[in-house]
């Protein structure tokens, strides 16, 4: 589902402009950069290399994190799963080291991204390319016949993907029944993972993603499902984090994603919404198991999602080094978990790495990790809230644009949630999540709304309820 901004609007420079986002890196950082990508540190690293490790991510990406290889192992399954190393080439305290400090994560715009690292290293030296031998820590996660973990190690490794592919690519070789041997048993595996989190009560809201995507005139809206290879695929990196919370609490240090369980009336709420939407909601059924069971497709569907958002809010990160913290667990994952799998994107993940690399290796946590440790969750908010704010921008930037001519139109919009005198609709055709002015919406119904005003300087676009003809009447 696509429709195009004007081609002459092109660019997303005041979006970097108004949140003063780097243009590039300070020469120190770079000639760090470049001499740590001709001279990496591969002391003692097992030549890995044999493995068939293979990248699934979206097209055009080149800061490639994971590489994966699953396979039988009896009636259960072993999954490697090399993530991109940074320790080959970040001095601790060194130029490279500060600046991704005050970076945090990559920053991502349609017209170009904002790296964490410079791009010698996170697009090329330390990234999972094809044919390229690359450090990593390799993770061994042995699963049962039920995808249950029975055992995990990491350890420093050289290794080599053998292929790129993206998550469409991917859907379409599973239907084909042609999937590189590597993946072949993912859908096994990722499947009865899934179900395992669904009896854990984890939640997974399965709202179609807002994509920005280059036409070569200009700009497309892009409205992107969630496939089962993105879950699948994703199951794989949860895994992994579990694992590496576990090492991390057994070893009493390490920093932990958080999440704290719904309010009572959360839970409450998300029960009066599911009953006046239709949803039939049996009282001896968890969330986790109701939101799964749902089809995305329906606008019903759709509108409980956006209502158990609710049941998400307040992550954050959780630092220990000795006792265990008081919250160990993520409510949206029903399980502890830690970020450790997209190191080249995200700060947190290269800590926690190496915690996970000490304690498996009893090896002593490094000084320098544990002193970062406290400093981790403000860095990490901080840079969480400027991506999200800066992803909106984009956005609303994309659908004032789209829609600038289209005032006084008429669109079919599904209410996704109403409060007041308000409401948020999503219109399917184009894919826009606006606001509607009037209230007495109901939430799930598909309604007819008018384009009233649409302001591409400030990023606003407004609806409100069309009003019906005699005929329609």
């Amino acid at each position: 589902m696509v429709v195009r901004a004007n081609s002459e609007r092109i660019g997303f420079t005041r979006v970097r402009d108004e949140f003063a986002l780097p243009t590039d890196f300070p020469p120190a950082v770079l000639e760090e950069a470049e001499r740590a990508a001709g001279d990496r540190r591969d002391d003692d690293r097992e030549d890995a290399t044999h493995l068939p490790l293979v990248t699934i991510d979206p097209p055009g990406a080149r800061d490639l994190d994971q590489a994966m290889a699953v396979e039988r192992r009896g009636a259960g399954f072993r999954v490697h799963y090399a993530i991109a190393d940074l320790g080959a080439f970040v001095t601790p305290g060194g130029a490279v080291d500060h600046e991704v400090r005050r970076r945090g994560q990559t920053i991502y715009l349609p017209d170009g991204n904002v790296p964490l690292h410079p791009t010698v290293l996170s697009e090329g030296a330390a990234s999972l390319l094809p044919g390229q031998v690359a450090p990593a820590a390799l993770w061994t996660l042995d699963c049962d016949g039920d995808g249950a973990l029975e055992h995990a190690h990491v350890r420093r490794a050289l290794v080599r993907s053998q292929a790129r592919f993206d998550y469409d690519s991917v859907q379409a070789a599973f239907a084909q029944d042609t999937a590189h041997p590597s993946i072949k048993e993912l859908p096994a595996i990722g499947r009865l993972r899934r179900a395992l989190a669904i009896e854990r009560g984890a939640v997974e809201l399965q709202l179609p993603d807002q994509e920005i995507a280059p036409d070569g005139t200009g700009w497309q809206l892009v409205l992107r499902p969630r496939t089962d290879v993105d879950a699948w695929n994703a199951e794989i990196s949860l895994l992994t984090g579990m694992a590496a919370a576990e090492l991390m609490l057994t070893a009493g240090v390490g920093i932990l994603r958080t999440l704290p369980d719904p309010e009572n009336g959360a839970v409450k709420w998300l029960r009066r919404s599911a009953r006046s939407l239709g949803i039939t909601w049996p009282r001896a059924m968890e969330a986790a198991e109701l939101l799964a069971g749902l089809d995305p497709d329906r606008p019903e569907a759709l509108a409980l999602y956006m209502d158990a958002t609710r049941l998400l809010r307040g992550a954050g990160y959780t630092v220990f080094d000795g006792a265990a913290p008081e919250r160990t667990t993520h409510a949206g994952i029903a399980a502890p978990y830690a970020h450790v799998t997209a190191p080249l994107r995200r700060l947190v993940d290269r800590f926690g790495a190496e915690i996970c690399l000490a304690v498996v290796a009893d090896r002593p946590v490094p000084d320098w990790v544990r002193a970062a440790l406290p400093e981790l969750p403000d860095l990490m908010a901080g840079s969480d809230t400027l991506a999200a704010r800066v992803e909106k921008a984009c956005l609303d930037q994309t659908e004032a644009w789209v829609l600038a001519d289209r005032i006084g139109q008429e669109f079919d919009a599904i209410v996704l949630r109403s409060e007041g005198s308000s409401a948020e609709v999503f219109l399917p055709d184009p894919p826009v999540i606006a606001k509607c002015a009037g209230g007495n919406l109901a939430e799930g119904e598909t309604v007819r709304v008018r384009l009233t005003q649409v302001d591409a300087d400030t990023r606003k676009v407004v609806f409100e309820p069309a009003k019906l003809t005699q005929e329609e009447r």
